[in-house]
């Protein structure tokens, strides 16, 4: 077909009119095709990318290609009802989420439905999914902790307020156990927190909302739920909702927020499988080639705002599963170059026993003592170069050769220590009783205590020294230091425990 050149100029002509004019809203298309939850929309010329759609049986949809001839939208529910010839019109929106006081306590999904009936969501405005992180000058350093309750990680890989830092781990291995805990253990903090389960099963959304409800967290928690049965559009911007909540309270209230994105990994699959319906390139592992930018727009979001801006952070603790171990997969390796850290859960430790299996020697946090108060530091400086002997030394006692005392002393200890950072679920400690078992392992508190009983002796000695040297206890939590005569005054009380303990 041979264009003539009057017609050439006649759309050139019509183009420069427009050129300036604010876009027509009221434009109205036709559906070409329609199927796994992408229809093709002809004739929506002014229409932008993630610009919502309605359709005319009332469906909405998300803009995502903007092609030549047509414009592939991915439909949020049901495209029942939507058939080819059918009527879809701009909305002049992007994708926005309710937000604001009125979702604390709720689940809702991505679009603010309730899911939990108890009523409407009462909100006063939205906040579109997709936001503009703050630059640099907007934000400050980390220096405020993020205390998670469980010991492991407050002492050898801490979080601060601002940060964002990985959980990394095989399938069943904690993961989702060690976000939930540090949830709980946020409350009377004045720490909001975001939950956002992707393509998970409802009956496990369900038993973590009744943990949470149990441990009286769900007063400072908002759950945005995609489970595993709704569409991969659904999925895609479940996490992108949750941090427009969480932006609401950091930008507009000052707050400090924590948010969880559980997990990632399915994340980047209902991602792969709407690309690959748009008929977009397959790249490694058939991931789009814009996977990493999918995640690094949604975690560079996460920041704390510098005093100009009236202060305020989001804490993002991403969740990614990994296969065999393999941290080296795609998507892996792109959330690790774009995180502040991580923490990776071990099979092996796991099921060895030591809970949280926290692999010490490849987890890290790039923040580092800026996210630990002083005490802690007192206390747990040396505890990371004496699991590292004691891993070192382990190796060697398995010869079964003649050990010299001092390294029958190094073992003995790193025993007692990895017995100490065992943590039951759903029983995060506070910094000070964090503090004083710490004091206990690293010293040589525990040395003639039987292995078997190091957990019984941590916790009735906890109680003991809250009873008897409350003074103490009460002076690490409100100063954050440990002096000297902190240390004397517990070393005291372990000496006068062992007396009445059995």
């Amino acid at each position: 077909m041979v264009t003539r050149p009057e017609e050439i100029s006649s759309i050139i002509r019509k183009q420069i009119e427009r050129y300036g004019l604010a876009p027509q809203t009221s434009e109205t298309g036709s559906v070409i095709s329609v199927g796994d939850g992408i229809a093709r929309v002809y004739g929506l010329a002014d229409c932008k990318s993630g610009e919502l759609l309605r359709f005319e049986n009332g469906a909405c949809g998300m803009a995502i290609n903007l092609e030549e001839d047509n414009i592939g939208c991915v439909l949020m529910g049901d495209d029942r009802g939507i058939r080819e010839g059918s009527a879809a019109s701009r909305t002049g929106e992007m994708v926005s989420a309710p937000v604001g006081d009125g979702l604390i306590g709720r689940v809702v999904d991505p679009l603010g439905n309730p899911l939990d009936g108890k009523g409407p969501i009462e909100y006063s405005r939205k906040r579109p999914v997709e936001y503009p992180a703050p630059g640099v000058n907007d934000r400050k350093g980390v220096s405020t902790p993020m205390q998670t309750g469980i010991t492991a990680i407050d002492a050898m890989v801490p979080i601060g307020r601002g940060q964002r830092e990985l959980i990394i781990g095989d399938r069943q291995t904690g993961k989702t156990s060690v976000a939930i805990d540090t949830i709980i253990n946020q409350k009377d903090t004045g720490v909001l927190c975001v939950y956002v389960a992707i393509g998970q099963k409802t009956s496990s959304v369900a038993s973590l909302v009744e943990t949470l409800r149990k441990f009286g967290a769900m007063d400072h928690v908002t759950v945005v739920s995609s489970p595993a049965s709704e569409p991969a559009s659904m999925q895609y911007i479940a996490p992108y909702a949750g941090c427009a909540i969480a932006e609401e309270f950091m930008y507009a209230q000052h707050k400090d927020v924590l948010i969880v994105y559980d997990d990632l990994s399915k994340h980047a699959v209902a991602y792969r499988a709407m690309s690959l319906l748009l008929r977009r390139p397959p790249g490694r592992e058939a991931y789009p080639g814009d996977v990493f930018y999918l995640h690094s727009r949604l975690l560079e979001r996460s920041a704390r705002l510098s005093d100009e801006l009236g202060g305020g952070s989001i804490t993002a603790l991403p969740i990614v599963e990994t296969q065999a171990g393999d941290f080296s997969a795609y998507v892996p390796t792109n959330v690790i170059s774009i995180t502040d850290g991580q923490i990776y859960l071990q099979s092996d430790l796991f099921f060895s026993g030591q809970r949280p299996a926290i692999n010490v020697g490849i987890s890290v946090s790039r923040v580092g003592g800026s996210a630990q108060t002083k005490a802690m530091k007192t206390v747990a400086g040396s505890l990371r170069m004496n699991l590292a002997q004691y891993r070192e030394l382990q190796v060697f006692a398995q010869f079964g050769s003649d050990l010299d005392k001092s390294t029958q002393d190094k073992l003995t200890q790193g025993e007692r220590i990895l017995e100490s950072l065992k943590q039951p679920v759903n029983a995060p400690y506070t910094m000070e009783e964090q503090v004083i078992l710490l004091f206990l392992a690293t010293g040589k508190g525990l040395m003639d205590v039987p292995l078997t009983r190091v957990r019984a002796f941590n916790l009735g000695f906890l109680a003991y020294v809250k009873e008897k040297y409350a003074d103490d206890v009460q002076k690490i939590a409100s100063t954050g230091l440990f002096s000297h005569e902190n240390g004397a005054n517990l070393s005291r009380a372990i000496a006068e425990y062992k007396k009445t303990w059995h």
